[in-house]
């Protein structure tokens, strides 16, 4: 099967995420977590990328990335092949060294980034490597850079999550204070082990629903898009059921939709977008009898074989007449 187009636009964000082949722990040593972060540097440097928060565990890594010139395949291309060869040559070695292809979900900027720097930052607390205390002092982060400026990279921005923390400035006292923003998300908030959390690694963009609408009109993101899995996915299909509807009910008449029996079920209206969608979507009958009130399986039937009602309106649309 030949492999889907990743989403890439100048200016995205992304959550990236991959792990050793077998969860190996391919970082188990300081040498090679050096060598994979002076990758990361190189890759940052060479393709224009902008760094918002990273972290190296021992068997993977997160990287919350901006690629201002829309080159994410090409640059992750030459992160992970040149890492895995300067790897195998150290080692003498051969074969994959990661799982597979790096998992990628688009992200919004402002609240969704910023939760997300959270979300990397707090990992080794997460796996029990140390404290929120402890945390300036494990290095192979961008959290242990923040705490030491003169040593930070001029792509590494660290004031995203400072802003999104409430505005915090990049000095001791705002460092201090985003200390206890981590503090509070690791006892209480959405950083703990709560469901919205842990998605932060999961389906395929991290922001609001307007968001993830925009990059699927905008950027004709599909179902079948290689950045998706299987629920992000399902929430595709349903942003485009939902586009496909207002468009069928913006070419009826007001009148079709005011009629004396506009709420029943089984309303001429109602059954003739059913059928029209059914024709050119693949919706399911449950979101059509959830959006439109309609028992789809009896009436878009009986429309079928020439004896239900809507047959005008459906005609209607098929022509894309109001």
């Amino acid at each position: 099967m030949a492999r889907k187009l990743r989403l890439e636009y100048p200016g995205a964000c992304y959550h990236v995420i991959n792990r050793g082949n077998y969860r190996g722990d391919i970082f188990a040593t300081e040498k090679t977590k050096v060598a994979f972060e002076d990758c990361v540097f190189e890759a940052c440097v060479k393709h224009g990328w902008v760094l918002h928060a990273y972290v190296v565990m021992r068997n993977h890594y997160h990287l919350a990335l901006e690629t201002p010139e829309g080159n994410l395949v090409v640059g992750m291309q030459w992160l992970q092949a040149t890492f895995a060869n300067r790897f195998n040559r150290l080692r003498g070695e051969r074969g994959h060294l990661f799982q597979g292809r790096y998992k990628a979900l688009a992200v919004e900027e402002g609240a969704a980034l910023g939760l997300l720097c959270d979300y990397i930052h707090l990992n080794p607390v997460r796996a029990g490597v140390a404290t929120v205390a402890e945390l300036p002092e494990v290095r192979f982060s961008s959290y242990w850079h923040l705490w030491r400026p003169k040593m930070r990279p001029a792509f590494l921005r660290v004031q995203t999550a400072l802003e999104d923390a409430g505005g915090l400035a990049d000095t001791k006292a705002g460092w201090a204070a985003y200390a206890r923003h981590l503090e509070w998300h690791a006892e209480a908030g959405p950083a703990g082990k709560n469901a919205a959390y842990v998605n932060l690694s999961k389906g395929w963009a991290l922001g609001t629903s307007g968001f993830k609408a925009d990059l699927v009109v905008s950027h004709k993101v599909t179902e079948s898009a290689r950045a998706l899995e299987q629920h992000g996915a399902e929430e595709v299909r349903r942003m485009r059921w939902a586009q496909a509807c207002t468009a069928a009910l913006a070419k009826l008449p007001a009148a079709a939709r005011q009629s004396a029996d506009a709420a029943a079920k089984s309303a001429a209206w109602k059954v003739a977008v059913a059928a029209h969608l059914k024709a050119t979507t693949d919706v399911s009958n449950g979101w059509l009898a959830e959006r439109l009130g309609v028992y789809v399986s009896k009436h878009v039937g009986l429309l079928r074989r020439g004896t239900g009602r809507g047959g005008e309106w459906l005609a209607k649309l098929a022509e894309g007449k109001g």
